[in-house]
C-alpha cells in the first residue's frame, strides 16, 4: 500500500503519467499487498461505506452517487463472501482491488468514493479496525481460559499438591491455589488488551495523506460510524502511527508467555517421573515407533508458539523504529507479522483452555509428592522458633538434620519418631506433629492472598462473580 491520491478508478498505474515506463516484474511483485491485506476486506468495506455515506451527507457527492456507491460496496463484500478476494496484482491491494470491481459494477462513479481521503489514511483505519477486532477476539479467549481455571480451581481448593521453588519441592500449596496463580496472570493480560483497546479507539479516516484535505468533511460522524470514541488529533501521526498494532502485539506477547508457562507446567505433570496429570486424548499425539508414548504436543506448541509472537513484535518494532514522518513503503510490512501472531494466539488460548477444561488431575500422586518432598521442613524449622524459642537461623539447621534423616529412611518428616527428632534436639516434643501434617501446613498459611484452604475459596468466589459464572 503506497502514498495514493490518484481517484482513477480501476487503474493498474496509480502512479499516472509520472513515469513513462510500467514497473518491472520484481517491482510489481515486491509492491503487491493483496496476498496479506486482503483479509481486511470487511474492514476496508465497512470504513468505505462510512466514508462514502458523509460525503453524501455533507453535499460532497450527490446523495444519489453516494447510495449507487453504498450498493456497489454492498455487492462487492457479497461476491467476496462468497467467492474470496481475487489476487490481481496488478491492483497492490485490497483498496485498489474492491475499487476496481465496484468501477465495473457502478461505473465511473465510483471514483468520487475517494474524494477527501488517500490509501494511507484508508489503510490506517482499515488495519485499527482489524486490530481492534482482534483484540476483542483475545479478550473472549483470555475469558473462557479465566473460567476454566477458576471452575478447576472451585474442584481443588482442598488438594494438596507441592509448591516449587527452582523446580524443587519448596512448600506445600493447593492445586486450587496453584491454578488461581494463572487466573491472575490472565486478568493481567485482560487488563493490558483493554488498556490497548483504549487508546486505538480514534479513527484515522479523514487525515488523507499526510496533511488532512480541503474538503469540508465531518471526521465525528465518521468515528461514530465506525464505532470509535472520536478522531485522531494529528494527522501526520495518524497516518505514520502504528502504536495501536505494537500496542496488540506487546499484549499478545506477554499473554504468549504466560500461555507458554501454563503449558510447560502440564508438560512436565504429564510426565512419567511427575504423574501429576492425564492429559485429554484430544490434545495428545502418539508416537510412530514407540507404542506407549503419549505426548502433550499442544502444549508444547503453544510453548514454540510464544517464541513466534514475541518475533512478531519485534519485527514490527525494527520496522518502525527508524522511519520519519509521515507515511513510508516499509509499513506495509506491518499487517504480516500482527497477522501471525493474532492467528497463533487465538490457537493458544483456545488449546490451553481445552487442556485445563478436560485434564485429569491425579491429586494422590501430588500429595504423595508433598509428603516425600519435605515440603513442610519449613514448618517444622517454624514451629522450633515459635514453640521452643530457637533462632531460626539454628532452627534451619536442626530442620536439615531431620531431613537428611527421613531422606536416608525413605520416609516423610512426620514419620519419623519422636525419639528420632529427640536424637537430632531434645527440644522438640510430640506436639510438632501437627505442624509437620500436609493439611495442617497449607491450612496455616492464611495470610492474604496464601495458599490456605479458606483464602483460595474466597478468592475463587470473587472470579466467579467477576466473571458472570454465579
Amino acid at each position: 500500500m503506497s502514498d495514493g491520491n490518484d481517484n482513477k478508478a480501476g487503474s493498474n498505474q496509480m502512479w499516472g503519467g509520472r513515469f513513462a515506463e510500467g514497473p518491472s516484474a520484481i517491482m510489481r511483485e515486491i509492491n503487491a499487498s493483496i496476498p496479506f491485506d486482503k483479509a481486511l476486506w470487511r474492514q476496508d468495506i465497512r470504513a468505505s461505506k462510512a466514508h462514502v455515506a458523509m460525503l453524501g451527507a455533507q453535499g460532497i457527492v450527490a446523495p444519489q452517487d453516494a447510495a449507487t456507491i453504498s450498493a456497489g460496496l454492498d455487492q462487492v463484500a457479497a461476491e467476496y463472501a462468497a467467492n474470496g478476494v481475487p489476487e490481481n496484482w496488478d491492483l497492490e491491494d485490497i483498496h485498489m482491488t474492491t475499487e476496481s470491481r465496484l468501477a465495473e459494477l457502478v461505473g465511473p462513479v465510483a471514483g468520487r468514493l475517494h474524494t477527501a481521503r488517500s490509501r494511507n489514511d484508508q489503510v490506517a483505519t482499515d488495519f485499527r479496525l482489524w486490530v481492534r477486532d482482534a483484540v476483542d477476539e483475545a479478550l473472549a479467549g483470555l475469558n473462557a481460559l479465566q473460567k476454566a481455571l477458576v471452575a478447576r480451581a472451585g474442584e481443588h481448593v482442598n488438594s494438596i499438591m507441592p509448591g516449587f521453588t527452582h523446580l524443587q519441592t519448596a512448600q506445600p500449596v493447593t492445586l486450587g491455589h496453584h491454578l488461581m496463580a494463572y487466573y491472575e496472570m490472565a486478568s493481567r493480560d485482560v487488563s493490558r488488551f483493554a488498556d490497548a483497546r483504549a487508546r486505538m479507539n480514534q479513527s484515522p479516516l479523514g487525515a488523507a495523506a499526510l496533511a488532512g484535505t480541503g474538503f469540508p468533511i465531518d471526521r465525528f460522524a465518521t468515528a461514530k460510524a465506525l464505532d470509535f470514541d472520536r478522531p485522531t488529533d494529528n494527522s501526520l501521526d495518524t497516518v505514520s502511527d502504528r502504536d495501536f498494532a505494537l500496542d496488540y502485539l506487546m499484549a499478545a506477547a506477554q499473554c504468549a508467555l504466560h500461555l507458554s508457562r501454563l503449558a510447560e507446567e502440564f508438560i512436565i505433570w504429564a510426565s512419567q517421573p511427575f504423574g501429576f496429570v492425564t492429559l485429554p486424548d484430544s490434545l495428545s499425539t502418539g508416537s510412530s515407533i514407540m507404542p506407549q508414548k503419549k505426548n502433550p504436543d499442544a502444549a508444547e506448541l503453544v510453548r514454540g508458539h510464544a517464541g513466534r509472537i514475541i518475533g512478531s513484535l519485534t519485527s514490527l518494532m525494527i520496522t518502525m523504529k527508524g522511519l520519519p514522518l509521515a507515511y513510508s513503503k516499509d509499513m506495509q510490512d506491518d499487517k504480516p507479522p500482527v497477522f501471525e501472531a493474532a492467528g497463533l494466539l487465538t490457537l493458544c488460548l483456545a488449546a490451553m483452555t481445552g487442556m485445563v477444561d478436560s485434564t485429569k488431575f491425579r491429586t494422590d500422586r501430588m500429595r504423595q509428592a508433598a509428603e516425600l518432598g519435605y515440603a513442610t521442613a519449613t514448618d517444622l524449622a517454624d514451629w522450633l522458633v515459635r514453640q521452643a524459642n530457637i533462632p531460626f537461623r539454628e532452627a534451619h539447621h536442626i530442620t536439615g538434620g531431620a531431613v537428611k534423616l527421613a531422606e536416608s529412611k525413605g520416609i516423610a518428616l512426620d514419620q519419623l519418631s519422636l525419639e528420632e527428632l529427640q536424637a537430632i534436639d531434645p527440644r522438640i516434643t510430640e506436639a510438632v506433629y501437627p505442624a509437620l501434617d500436609v493439611e495442617a501446613s497449607v491450612a496455616s498459611r492464611a495470610s492474604h492472598g496464601g495458599t490456605a484452604p479458606s483464602q483460595v475459596e474466597q478468592r475463587v468466589a470473587q472470579a466467579r462473580a467477576a466473571l458472570g459464572m454465579e
